[in-house]
């Protein structure tokens, strides 16, 4: 028998995503305790029934960032691959994608907020160092066996050609760093694909 999640459990749930959206949008520092609660709708005053500190708030919110984006990561992967595409292709294609460069709020935790992670207090960074790791283990396991070895390189490709790309803007330059880095990518690692 399931049991409905009590109120606290609701509202808790609703900080911890809000706080999610707010943090890969604006940093680590944009996460301001008063500003979360009057997002999800709730007093600022109500903050520590359920966090002990902001940095507990923040562990959570950067696991629920990854695991939504892993999430829709998968999603969209499993998409592509019906459609014939490869894990790898999938992945790339879904990473690198005009749309990821569009909605920070709603990507990568990673890569919206790798600069900011070492500059974190410990359990924060190392709650960020779980999402580093989780996200290498997907390229690796989308990677061709004789390639696997390669999963940290190609994670910093594309977390850094979407960064450089958010960098440039959501415009034609910006979609033309993820188009380059897509081919780049693909041609590298994908047996076949045209160059």
């Amino acid at each position: 028998m399931d049991i409905a999640p009590s109120r606290k459990e609701l509202t808790h749930e609703r900080i911890v995503e809000t706080a999610a959206g707010v943090m890969r949008e604006a940093g680590f520092w944009g996460v301001g305790v008063a500003d979360v609660m009057k997002r999800a709708g709730l007093t600022h005053g109500g903050f520590y029934a359920h966090f002990a500190s902001r940095d507990a708030l923040l562990c959570e919110a950067i696991e629920r960032a990854g695991r939504d984006s892993a999430a829709r990561l998968a999603k969209s992967m499993a998409a592509r691959q019906a459609r014939g595409a490869s894990a790898l292709r999938a992945l790339v294609e879904h990473y690198l994608s005009d749309a990821h460069l569009s909605a920070p709020g709603q990507g990568c935790p990673v890569a919206a907020l790798a600069s900011e992670m070492p500059r974190q207090a410990p359990e924060v960074a190392e709650a960020a160092a779980v999402r580093v790791r989780k996200l290498i283990a997907t390229v690796r396991r989308a990677l061709p066996e004789a390639a696997a070895d390669q999963a940290d390189v190609v994670a910093g490709q594309l977390v850094g050609a979407l960064q450089l790309a958010r960098a440039l803007g959501d415009n034609a330059e910006g979609r033309a760093l993820l188009a380059a880095a897509r081919r780049s990518l693909l041609t590298q690692y994908e047996p076949g694909f045209p160059g």
